[in-house]
Parts: C-alpha cells; structure tokens; sequence
C-alpha cells in the first residue's frame, strides 16, 4: 500500500494512493497515520481498501495540498555519514558503527511545503535520504530479520541542515538539524511489499534545476534493516518513529567551494518507488 495524508496543515485525512490519479479515501476507518494506526497492523486497511476499490468506490486527486505521510513521530533519529562518498566529500572518516543524532519531531513537514531559512543562518543545506517508519513498538531485536519485521514502510526525506549551527556552535549536531520545516517528508509512505529491493533505490536532488546528488541505496553502509536492529540495542523504538538512514555525496558542504541554499531556490527530489518533491526556500520569519 502507499499510505498518504492530504488537506490543510493539521487537518490532514489519511488516503490510500491506487496510482497517480485515484486514491481510496479511508479517513471513516483510520484517525491518522500514527503511533496507534501502526501499532494495531494494517491488515483490516487492506482488506478494506481492497473492497473498495472493487467496489469502485475511490477518489480523483484535485489538487489537493499533500501532507507528510505520517503524523508527528514519537521522535526523528537520523544517521551520519552513512554513504561512504559522502563521509569522504565532508572530511570524516568512515564511520565503524552508525553515527545517531535527532532531529525535532516538529520539523516534519509536507513534501512540497516551503523550506524556511532559520535567523541567523549563514550555511542551510540540502540531502536526500531514505527515511524508515517504525512499525511496531521494538526493543533488543534478535536480529536483521526481526528487525525486518519491525518496518511498516518506507519515505523520501530531505534531511535539512543548517552547517554552521551543526559543525560551529558546538555540542551535538541536533541543533543544526531541528529548525522549524527542516525534515519535509513524502509524498507517500511504501509498505514494504511495493518495493521489491530497497537496497536499489536511485535517488536524484537538483536545485533550481541542476543536479548535485545522484546516489543509490546500494551505497549505505549499514543497511536499513541493520540500523534498525542496532538502534533497539539502545533505546525503544515506538511505531510510528522516523529513522532518516544517510544522504549520497552532493551537499553543498561538500562542495569547492561550499553553495548554500539562498532564499527562492528551489529543491526538488526523487526516489525510486518513493515519488517526488519539490520545496521553494523563504526567508527567515
């Protein structure tokens, strides 16, 4: 299934996608796409929309504004440097286990919403990443496969960064990547059975049309079902949590010399199996 969410911000209904034309609106069946919706499984929602969709008893998409497929998470936890050409574009080390840090659950936002520079930036960048969601509550996972098991799905995310608030103001780099709008996400979230190798994923990132990120999942060096299982080694993971897995080489860090996104850019991202997005960046409030 691809999971969706569409209307105002906070009134979001939850759908379910059929192909790029049609949804199965389900929001009589579910509250929302969250840490409840997740926990209880989804196999009464597929029965469902199967039904209905036989039924014939589906929507045309009118242009409506589309949310982040997932309500606010429990929480963000991201990856670092997770792309071996990535850590070596930035000047790190390739890293021996998982590198975690968070991001606020308040930054998640629609796919096509704006990106707002924080006051005080002076380096916002841009990254493409694979996003997971937690599909059960999970702690001390046996192994990859269990950890498998703990997935509801996949999402496009763009990890948002501001580098001078991450690399120079010191302490950990949550703050650098908690600004107000900093994690759009969407516009569908994949159960896992739509994607048939999501180690095989291409990815593509341009600004104001051209391309800086060309990258593919392949590239991870821990995999998402590894992340998974080391991250409950460490904390509980609730369903519903976004885990954001790493970006490919192309961020304006890495480049010589280093571009920031400037207020009227414009992002936009694709992901096999995972849609597109498309964020125009405004100005400080």
């Amino acid at each position: 299934m691809y999971l969706m969410r569409i209307g105002q911000p906070g009134a979001e209904k939850p759908i379910v996608r059929l192909n790029d034309e049609q949804y199965v609106d389900v929001s009589d069946l579910v509250g929302d796409f969250n840490e409840a919706f997740f926990a209880a499984g989804m196999a009464d929602l597929r029965a469902a929309v199967a039904a209905r969709t036989a039924a014939g008893q589906v929507t045309r998409f009118a242009g409506e504004r589309i949310g982040a497929p997932i309500a606010r998470p429990h929480q963000i936890l991201c990856i670092g440097l997770n792309y071996r050409d990535h850590a070596l574009e930035t000047g790190q080390a390739i890293p021996d286990e998982p590198i975690l840090f968070t991001k606020s659950p308040n930054t998640l936002v629609g796919p096509n919403d704006d990106v707002r520079i924080p006051r005080g930036s002076t380096k916002p960048d841009w990254e493409i990443e694979l996003g997971i969601v937690i599909g059960r509550r999970a702690g001390y996972l046996a192994d990859e496969a269990e950890a498998a098991d703990a997935i509801a799905g996949y999402v496009l995310v763009n990890d948002v960064s501001e580098r001078a608030f991450q690399i120079e103001r010191g302490g950990q780099w949550t703050k650098g990547k908690s600004c107000e709008t900093f994690n759009p996400a969407g516009p569908w979230l994949a159960t896992p059975d739509e994607i048939a190798d999501v180690l095989d994923l291409g990815m593509t990132l341009d600004i104001n049309g051209q391309r800086r990120q060309t990258g593919t999942t392949e590239q991870m060096i821990f995999s998402p079902t590894f992340i998974v299982h080391y991250l409950s080694q460490f904390m509980v993971l609730e369903p519903g949590d976004l885990i954001n897995t790493g970006t490919p080489p192309g961020v304006g860090l890495g480049m010589n010399p280093p571009v920031w996104l400037q207020t009227g850019d414009v992002m936009e991202l694709s992901m096999d199996a995972l849609g597109t997005q498309r964020q125009s960046v405004v100005a400080p409030r």
